[in-house]
Order: C-alpha cells, then structure tokens, then sequence
C-alpha cells in the first residue's frame, strides 16, 4: 500500500511506483477503476508492455485512453467482473478501519494507520479463505 499527498496525480504516479516495485513485468495486466483511464497513464503502461485493464471513462463524450482491441478480450470482461471483489475491500477499509475519516493528520501518521489498516484486512481474508472462522466478515 502507498500513501501520498493529493495531487491530482498521486493514484496513478504511485501504481507506476508500485508496479516497478513488485517487479510486474510485461505481459501483464493492470486492473483499475476510471480515474486511471488517462492517455499519460496507459501509454505508461504501454511502455512496459503491460495491458490495461482499467475501466473505460466514456462519459460525457469522452474518449477512452484503453484501447478498444484490449477492451473487446475475454479477459478484459473478466477483470472487470473480478475489480468488484477488489472494491469491497476498501469499503470494509474505509467503514470498519475508519479511512473514511482520518483520525490523524500528517503523512507519517496517515501511513502507519493505512499500513496496520491493510494488514488487518489482510488477516481477516485470510481467515475468511482459510475458513478459521465461518462465515467470513468479509
């Protein structure tokens, strides 16, 4: 996880970031929601030859940075069918570990209580995946 100031570029400056540090390699897909569909970030992703799987930004006429080939794959629906699964973790983040609303103030303390936060839900799916407790609070 990857806490930054708001800057309108953040998100997507720091999956770029964030790619290059688990060594995501080429021929892989990225998975995102529609604030990623920009043309600088795609042709990033473009770059290092990962496709993008990120949610079309067709709105109000506009032109989606995915191309319409990468969009039309089986494995384009499927990813997007998947990202639901993605989202409900941040809603259990930001309801049950209180990101909704900081209690703190400064990046260092915003990134240890979203670093705890993300671990939390990571034991709690793994409890819920390795069936220690039924059902799952997830």
């Amino acid at each position: 996880v990857d806490v930054r100031h708001a800057s309108g570029t953040g998100e997507r400056d720091g999956a770029l970031d964030l790619l290059t540090a688990a060594g995501i390699r080429q021929g892989a897909t990225l998975g995102a929601d529609k604030g990623y569909d920009t043309q600088d970030f795609v042709a990033a992703l473009k770059t290092r030859q990962i496709v993008p799987h990120i949610a079309r930004n067709t709105g109000n006429g506009r032109r989606s940075a995915v191309p319409a080939a990468a969009a039309r794959t089986r494995g384009y629906g499927i990813s997007q069918k998947v990202r639901k699964r993605i989202e409900q973790g941040f809603g259990w983040i930001k309801t049950i570990g209180g990101l909704r609303k900081l209690p703190m103030v400064g990046i260092a303390a915003v990134r240890g209580w979203v670093t705890w936060t993300f671990a939390a839900y990571n034991l709690i799916r793994l409890g819920g995946i390795g069936e220690w407790w039924e059902p799952s609070p997830t």
